[in-house]
């Protein structure tokens, strides 16, 4: 099982198909793990180089004690770590992409190091908030989702969506600490770059997550080119609950050189 450490911090992470193919990063959502990519790598990793890892606080990463060392800067920096790490040529351009807050800390790479990103793929995903109130409200729910965590350990996680239910964690902390961290948010930074994003983007919401249906249709209009895809009959893990149209959507935009428009799968 392949680590690497970043400031003492040991972040575990998978590689899957061939080095010299186009690499593919994949980031997980809050409380889920890399495993949730299960689904996906067989037919990713036949043209790709894919590459799955788990934050910090989650799955068989570290969990640290120290609350500072849970933020979205972090989580850039650990997701440039594992790039480089495992991708040898660093000319080579990554597609980067997410679900959720993976899909929210690959625009936030993408904000920092927009050089180094072919495509993006925001999979279920928010930009954040533009209004302070709205934030307000967002960063209110992750500190009761924090606290839940703290009462109750892991047990919230089995009422949760489907990639959070069968995932496994060394203990709720790490959840805690990342809530507050890296699941609120500070500023609308991720919000502003997104009519700066000149590279592909590939916008897949399930029709049945209505907290971003919106979020989609907003990040559809605003990443000039993008191309949105609406998953019929999945919920927030539209790759677990849709795998064959999941996979059918991605697959398609990966082969393209782009283009926009709008589908339904």
């Amino acid at each position: 099982m392949p680590f690497l450490t970043r400031n003492n911090i040991r972040l575990y992470y998978e590689v899957h198909g061939s080095p010299s193919s186009p690499p593919l990063i994949l980031s997980h959502g809050y409380s889920a793990t890399s495993e949730m990519w299960a689904g996906q790598i067989v037919p990713f990793s036949r043209d790709h180089f894919l590459i799955t890892w788990d934050m910090r606080g989650h799955g068989q990463s570290d969990y640290p004690d120290d609350a500072t060392a849970y933020s979205e800067d972090h989580t850039v920096a650990d997701i440039a770590a594992i790039l480089d790490t495992v991708v040898a040529d660093k000319d080579v351009k990554v597609i980067v992409g997410g679900l959720s807050l993976g899909g929210y800390m690959s625009l936030a790479f993408y904000r920092q190091y927009p050089e180094r990103v072919a495509k993006l793929l925001i999979i279920d995903t928010g930009p954040g908030f533009k209004k302070d109130a709205a934030r307000d409200d967002w960063n209110m729910t992750a500190n009761r989702t924090a606290e839940s965590f703290e009462r109750h350990g892991l047990k919230p996680l089995q009422k949760a969506s489907a990639e959070r239910r069968t995932v496994t964690h060394r203990n709720a902390k790490g959840l805690a600490y990342a809530a507050r961290g890296m699941l609120a948010q500070r500023n609308d930074s991720v919000m502003q770059v997104l009519p700066e994003i000149k590279v592909p983007a590939l916008i897949v919401v399930g029709s049945d997550d209505r907290p971003y249906i919106a979020a989609s249709e907003y990040m559809s209009k605003k990443i000039g080119g993008s191309k949105k895809v609406v998953i019929e009959g999945a919920g927030h893990a539209s790759n677990i609950d849709r795998p064959a149209a999941f996979n059918e959507a991605v697959l398609s935009f990966l082969a393209s050189s782009g283009g926009e428009g709008k589908a339904k799968l």
